[in-house]
Order: structure tokens, then sequence, then C-alpha cells
């Protein structure tokens, strides 16, 4: 889900336009599990379930800064681009050890909790006023992870699991710190966090000297560049005409897509238990961002403008 992006001295486009914009992001985002999945990675010997997360999240994180080294304008430095960077670098990483070491359905649903992870950061970090809508998607996603959590945590994915509420936190504290840097160039503020994510795991991939087969370094090329790069690209152009809060319920397509690919691709099936616990955290979304904030909130200024 997207952080907020300053859309100021931007050109006008259509609302339409821009729902596409939001479309192909999430679309491509969506595509995550299918790169993380790809059997070119488990093949390999060398690639063990241990080094195999943080080796591609490195090499996503540097394709993808690469690829937005030349679309940055007017790049201004600030503090809180420190923390961003750490927390970006750890949201990678925990992300790709949770979508290597347990299912994507897990992964991605775990890392969809972001929400009531800046609901709580806002309102203790930032001391921002508690908002009681916000505390639906709260309440269902402790149903959701609760329920998750109760079948996994005494299985063999459990440090999977565990690395997917992580990535969640993680998300959470970016689109916080993308919020407060909102007037920043969005390319810039993006290729901090992946460049970033690279040099914290650089020393590490020089000692461990693992380096990836032609094949597998074009699919990370493709990972970096398709599933991190270029959505976030279609996602400045979209918030150019809809709102963060139209462009959240938007890309809650991209959990529900993401463990439809890789079952469909690599044939890997979420238990039911992933299933019913990402359905309730969906729920609290669709209620929150969909049904409250687009349909009520709508209802509401129709009714209250034509009186």
């Amino acid at each position: 889900m997207p952080p907020s992006v300053s859309t100021s001295n931007t050109p006008p486009q259509s609302k339409l336009a821009g729902r596409l914009w939001i479309f192909t992001a999430a679309l491509m985002w969506s595509s995550g599990g299918l790169f993380a999945k790809w059997p070119i990675f488990y093949a390999d010997d060398t690639w063990t379930d241990e080094i195999r997360g943080p080796l591609m999240a490195f090499w996503r994180a540097l394709f993808a800064a690469l690829f937005l080294l030349p679309m940055i304008r007017r790049p201004r430095w600030n503090r809180l681009l420190i923390p961003l960077g750490g927390c970006y670098g750890l949201m990678c990483v925990t992300f790709l050890v949770a979508m290597t070491r347990t299912t994507a359905g897990n992964a991605i649903w775990l890392q969809a909790t972001s929400p009531w992870w800046v609901f709580l950061l806002a309102v203790v970090v930032f001391r921002e006023p508690v908002i009681r809508r916000d505390l639906i998607p709260l309440a269902f996603g402790v149903l959701g992870v609760g329920m998750i959590l109760a079948f996994e945590i005494h299985g063999q994915e459990r440090f999977g699991v565990f690395c997917g509420i992580i990535s969640g936190v993680t998300y959470g504290a970016v689109v916080v710190l993308m919020r407060q840097l909102n007037t920043q160039n969005a390319a810039w503020l993006v290729a901090v966090g992946n460049g970033a994510a690279a040099l914290l795991l650089l020393p590490w991939v020089i000692g461990l000297g693992i380096w990836p087969s032609p094949l597998q370094l074009l699919a990370l090329a493709g990972f970096g560049v398709f599933q991190m790069a270029l959505p976030y690209m279609c996602l400045v152009r979209g918030l150019r005409s809809i709102s963060s809060q139209e462009a959240v319920a938007i890309t809650l397509i991209e959990p529900v897509l993401m463990p439809l690919w890789v079952a469909l691709i690599w044939q890997e099936i979420p238990a039911w238990w992933t299933i019913a616990g990402g359905s309730l955290i969906l729920t609290g979304l669709v209620l929150r961002f969909v049904v409250w904030e687009l349909w009520l909130g709508e209802n509401f200024s129709g009714r209250i403008s034509s009186k």
C-alpha cells in the first residue's frame, strides 16, 4: 500500500488515468511472489534457505536504485533520510526472507498489516489524535494475524512468519517517514531506500562470495525494475489526480493477486488458515479504505453539499 506523495506542481490528468496508473502499480507489485518463488533460485544448492532472502533483497534493491538514479530531480538532504534508509532496508530483507521461508500468502498478508502499524506509530511517536475509523483495520488485523500465528508459530515456518510481521512494522515506518518527507522528489526517496538496503547488505554479500548465474542475474534485474522501481513511478503518476486513500483502496488487489499468481504458476497453495487470516485483514482494510473512506465519505460529502 502506497505512501503519501506530494502532488503539487504536477500537470492535471483525469481520475480514470490516475486510477489506471495505481492499478498498474498494484498489478506489478503483485508479481513479487513469482520472482521470489522462481525455481531457478531453489534448484541451485548454493542458494540455501538461510541466505536466499537477503541475497534477493540485495540484488533487487541494487537494480531498483540504479534504474531510479536518472529520474532523480533536485535531491535534498534531510535527517529523516537516515531512519528511512534503515527501515526501508530492513523491510526489503524481512519481506523476502518471509517470502522464501514461508508461503507467499503468509508473507504478503502479514505485510498488509502495515496500516495499523502506521496508526500505532502515528499515535505513539508523533502524538497524532486517534481517529475512530482507523481502529477498524486494527481490530481485523489483530484477528487475522492471530489466526495465522496460531497455526504457524509451532511449525518450521515460524521464522518466516516472524519476518513477515517485522516487514509489516517496517513498511508502516517507511510510510510514516515518507509522509514526513512528502515534499521531496519521489524517485529520490525510493532510490535512497533501495540504495541504503543495497549498501547495508553489500559487505555481507561480498563476504559470502556467492554470485548469481546469468539467468538468475536477469531475473533479479527484472525483480528490481519491474516489481520495485517501475511500480513506484506509476504510483507517483497516479497520485497526481486521485487521493492517497483511493490509491490505498485500489492497491488492495496486490495481496489478493500475489498468492493467486504463485498458486497458478508455481503451484504453492496457501493453507486454509492463511486464507482465513488474510480474509480478515482484507475485510478490515476494505471497510476502512473503501466503505468508510470512499463510499460513505463521498455520500456524506454529497449530502452536505446538496443541502
